[in-house]
């Protein structure tokens, strides 16, 4: 039977699972529910199976036949603290929410490990399945590289794959040789003024109209002092100011969140945010703390590999379903860290259900996200074949 074939008559199986999954989400870097969940699913398929220590990591690895290189496939497993709101049967109501996908990562990553595994005796080398939590808590995979799992199989992957699910037309495959998804960045600001009653202003030294002029002069920054060529993306998510009415603060701040696709352009805002925050504060007679935090590096696809991966896209499923984007995605990946490691790609599979495309489609991390479940067969078809291109059977 084909890959697509034997990934069919797993549907139902994977989709139980993600379903599992999707009922209990669990946030961070413990996920006792969700490993318990990922080995039970490994169980009989002859994987040498190692956990992690400080976090509810599971790594899988598939010897094959012969020896020789080996390939890594990734799922991230965390889910976010944001309360459901889609209406589904399978819905959580523990207040976390799989809002960005990552059961279905799990469900087809495990779909992948049984259609390699069935193909045990065509392998030349091994496969290393990365079940990572703590994407959206802070880099559980830079933990999991810490802990090995790069070397699981004895030698270096010499290249590792990831598929994330998103909005879309159902079953298409994107992606983009080079920066596929921006670096992840925080600038956190404190503005220390002097406090007073609000209706006295002038004996006061107020903050909070200093953090309403440097957002402001933020956005004129991106635009101005930045390239339009290798832009910025710089949001303000978070402010912070007095409790009562009556009284202006002694304090008042914000954060933000700053992506940006190149080494450059952090480098810059480094370089250039923290004195245009601190002269706006001094011009107004407060004084500012700013730290730029730098986050998740940006995600690059390597040329070879993604190369390679348009042509197993193309040939397993047909050249309409894959397309190549044109710019980066500006959300960012900790899948990141494995690619400053080892060449590889990280793929796109846009999982809209159909009787939503057209309409108001929620966005991952969205309250209302919905993936559809029927993907989960050509993703672990895809993780499958993506591996095979680097360890099937290889002739003379």
């Amino acid at each position: 039977m084909t890959l697509r074939e034997d990934a069919a008559r797993l549907q139902s199986e994977l989709v139980a699972l993600r379903r599992r999954l999707h009922r209990s989400p669990e946030v961070g870097f413990d996920l006792p529910h969700t490993q318990a969940a990922v080995l039970d699913a490994l169980a009989g398929l002859d994987l040498e199976i190692t956990t992690g220590e400080d976090l509810s990591s599971v790594t899988a690895v598939l010897r094959g036949a012969v020896d020789g290189p080996s390939v890594l496939l990734r799922g991230d497993m965390d889910a976010l603290a944001i309360v459901e709101e889609t209406g589904l049967e399978y819905a959580a109501v523990n207040g976390a929410m799989h809002a960005c996908g990552h059961d279905l990562h799990v469900a087809g990553l495990v779909g992948a490990a049984r259609l390699l595994a069935a193909r045990r005796e065509r392998i030349v080398g091994s496969v290393v399945f990365m079940f990572q939590p703590g994407e959206e808590a802070g880099g559980g995979a830079p933990l999991m590289i810490r802990d090995g799992v790069l070397d699981a199989a004895g030698v270096r992957v010499e290249a590792a794959y990831g598929i994330h699910v998103g909005p879309g037309s159902r079953g298409t495959f994107q992606l983009k040789e080079g920066t596929i998804m921006a670096g992840a960045n925080t600038l956190r600001v404190l503005v220390h003024g002097r406090g007073g009653h609000g209706s006295r202003p002038h004996q006061a030294v107020d903050p909070v109209p200093v953090v309403a002029e440097m957002i402001l002069a933020l956005q004129a920054w991106t635009t101005r002092r930045v390239s339009v060529f290798d832009p910025v993306v710089l949001s303000v998510t978070k402010l912070h100011a007095g409790e009562i009415v009556n009284v202006i603060p002694e304090e008042a701040g914000f954060s933000a969140t700053l992506r940006t696709l190149s080494e450059a352009s952090i480098a810059q805002a480094r370089t250039e945010l923290p004195p245009l925050v601190e002269r706006l504060a001094a011009a107004h007679g407060c004084t500012a703390d700013v730290e730029v935090i730098v986050g998740y590096p940006v995600t690059v696809n390597t040329a070879p590999e993604t190369t390679d991966a348009i042509t197993v896209l193309r040939d397993l499923f047909g050249p309409s379903r894959v397309e190549e984007l044109s710019a980066p995605w500006m959300a960012s990946e900790d899948f990141s860290y494995v690619l400053r490691e080892v060449p590889g790609a990280f793929v796109f599979l846009c999982a809209t259900p159909p009787e939503m495309v057209g309409g108001d489609i929620p966005m991952n991390h969205s309250p209302r996200a919905v993936f559809d479940d029927g993907v989960l067969g050509d993703q672990a078809a895809a993780l499958a074949a993506l591996a095979l291109r680097h360890v099937g059977a290889r002739s003379g």
